[in-house]
């Protein structure tokens, strides 16, 4: 697949909704890691980040190319990531670049000095749409040894204090892990005083320095979703859960449950689709989409692409299987026809439980953490507590040809769909 070489000349047009997105065609949402580079040490850090650049990350003119292909995809979202995109002198450059051309611009910098007022305010003005900090806990010292670097904690409020004065739509990015479940209601407290746009609430995928023993079990994970939903019906923000599309699920159940109770009128809807913007406006523009259009989300390779500092193309920073570079390779073709991303788009190609799933269409469970734990991006989320009602009924099924052939302790491998 050979790089497009012409650039966009795409005009700037209405931010598309998550259901006006084929998502066979385009993603909603595209990362770019725009270098590796890191003041902190962040204990779970995906990218393993250093202090220093790598001499091979794109350059300026390559991510502007980037971007301009992006661009042929429609107007998705294109968040810039680290590391530490702050480490990079031409920032207001790129993100001025991307605006200009009519991408929605997200940022997520570390909280270290490199964040003064003066550049918040000139990203401001290139056009940046959403600012995103990090907050692992409601207080320094949780926060602070979460982020490898005293002070983290101080400094992320008074980043996120000042791009609101400067305008800035906001969001807060949490991590949950097995050492910061205790802290949950009150860093919810704490995100209620911040006047922020969004929550997102993350649930570690065990890659980079995340390990396996820091994942929260699933039945935590079940009631931090329970929990998030209850926050949801009175928050002045949006939640949403990354990396843990079951959260969805709940959504739909809670919400069967209530018109069940006579609570809820409207028909049941997964509220959000796995971006940091709300389902029913998308980018917070526009007229609500009926109930029946929203039940679709992102996911690893499904609406959301990943590309690396040195250009590397994955479904998500958390699923490191590598389909292409976009030095060689072009993007648009990479997303619509690698095996590996057609794959991830078809909910019949799941394994096990998440294949026979009545929620595979709107969850699919994390493929990044399936492929973390198992080996297999296809195979069922391993954090999630729910049993299909026909997976009950094959492993039933599985259980009584054994013991029709006599208890001889063989075991037989159960029918799994698109295996």
């Amino acid at each position: 697949m050979m790089r497009h070489q012409t650039e966009s000349t795409h005009r700037p047009s209405a931010p598309p909704r998550i259901p006006e997105v084929d998502f066979d065609q385009a993603p909603f949402l595209v990362i770019w890691e725009t270098t590796q580079a890191c003041d902190l040490a962040c204990v779970h850090c995906r990218a393993e980040a250093r202090p220093c650049r790598d001499l091979g990350e794109l350059s300026t003119l390559d991510a502007m190319r980037l971007m301009n292909d992006v661009r042929r995809f429609g107007r998705p979202l294109f968040v810039l990531t680290g590391g530490d995109p702050f480490k990079r002198p031409d920032l207001v450059d790129l993100v001025e670049h991307g605006a200009r051309i009519g991408l929605r611009m997200g940022l997520t910098p570390s909280a270290t000095p490199l964040v003064t007022a003066e550049r918040l305010a000139a990203l401001r003005d290139a056009g940046l749409a959403r600012l995103a900090i990090s907050m692992d806990g409601p207080d320094p010292e949780t926060h602070d040894t979460f982020r490898g670097m005293p002070g983290s904690f101080q400094r992320s409020l008074e980043i996120l204090e000042t791009a609101r004065n400067l305008g800035l739509s906001t969001q807060v990015n949490t991590t949950v892990t097995r050492s910061t479940l205790d802290t949950f209601d009150a860093m919810a407290e704490l995100v209620a005083e911040l006047g922020i746009s969004l929550w997102s609430v993350f649930f570690l995928v065990p890659t980079g320095r995340a390990k396996a023993e820091d994942v929260a079990g699933a039945e935590e994970f079940e009631k931090v979703f329970h929990r998030m939903y209850d926050l949801s019906k009175d928050a002045s923000f949006d939640i949403k859960s990354t990396a843990a599309p079951h959260y969805r699920r709940v959504i739909l159940q809670r919400q069967v449950q209530e018109r069940k109770r006579g609570e809820r009128s409207a028909p049941p809807e997964p509220l959000t689709g796995g971006v940091g913007f709300h389902m029913g406006r998308g980018s917070g523009a526009g007229p609500a989409i009926p109930a029946t259009a929203r039940a679709k989300g992102v996911n690893d390779g499904n609406g959301f692409v990943f590309v690396s500092h040195l250009g590397d193309i994955y479904p998500s920073g958390f699923l490191p299987l590598g389909v292409g570079n976009v030095r060689s390779d072009d993007l648009v073709e990479v997303y619509r026809e690698s095996p590996l991303l057609q794959a991830l788009r078809d909910p019949d190609r799941l394994k096990g439980k998440c294949g026979v799933c009545e929620y595979r269409a709107v969850c699919g469970g994390s493929r990044a953490r399936a492929y973390a734990v198992t080996g297999d991006p296809l195979e069922a989320e391993p954090y999630c507590t729910h049993i299909p009602t026909r997976w009950k009924h094959m492993q039933a099924e599985g259980v009584s040809r054994r013991s029709e052939r006599g208890g001889t302790g063989k075991t037989q491998r159960l029918p799994v769909l698109g295996g």
